[in-house]
């Protein structure tokens, strides 16, 4: 029985300590006044390669998608009708996947498949992909962060990591 509760005492430290590695974070803004929010989990580089062959991204099951993050699947939740980039969106919950086999040129995938683990992805449940706007930063960046602005009716989605920030434009419908 001592055993037993040892394990689990392990266990439930090693969870905690993954779940530290990748915490959740949330990006959020106000477009045509309502609120657009991503949640996702928010890995580091830490030293490692994450994108192109051989890289952390490249090693997960959904490869050549990515799921925008970890552990989690990257949810979107919009209170509004938007066009991403040209993809019309209607207002609700939705998973984000990336693209991410040609570095130069990522494409943002919206699924309405919702509630998923970030190992599982089906294709058959895209709304649509869009074309993704890339750049390389001055500096490496450390932590994965979505950004979401917005000015009236429009705005912009934008995730940073390793050498890479891609951005969609946005507009409430």
């Amino acid at each position: 029985m001592r055993t037993l509760k040892k394990f689990f005492i392990a266990l439930t430290g090693l969870a905690g300590l993954v779940s530290a590695q990748s915490p959740g974070a949330e990006a959020s803004a106000t477009i045509a006044g309502k609120p657009i929010t991503i949640k996702y989990s928010s890995p580091s580089v830490r030293g490692r390669q994450i994108f192109g062959d051989g890289g952390v991204v490249s090693k997960d099951s959904t490869y050549p998608v990515w799921r925008a993050g970890a552990n989690a699947a990257t949810t979107l939740q919009s209170g509004v009708n938007l066009e991403i980039a040209g993809l019309n969106v209607p207002a609700g919950a939705y998973t984000l996947y990336v693209l991410v086999k040609d570095p130069a040129n990522w494409k943002l995938i919206v699924n309405k498949q919702t509630g998923q683990n970030g190992d599982s992805y089906d294709a058959s449940m895209d709304l649509g992909r869009v074309d993704i706007e890339m750049e390389r930063p001055s500096a490496p960046i450390e932590k994965l962060k979505y950004t979401l602005t917005a000015s009236g009716n429009t705005g912009k989605l934008q995730l940073e990591w390793e050498n890479h920030i891609a951005s969609v434009t946005i507009r409430a419908k």
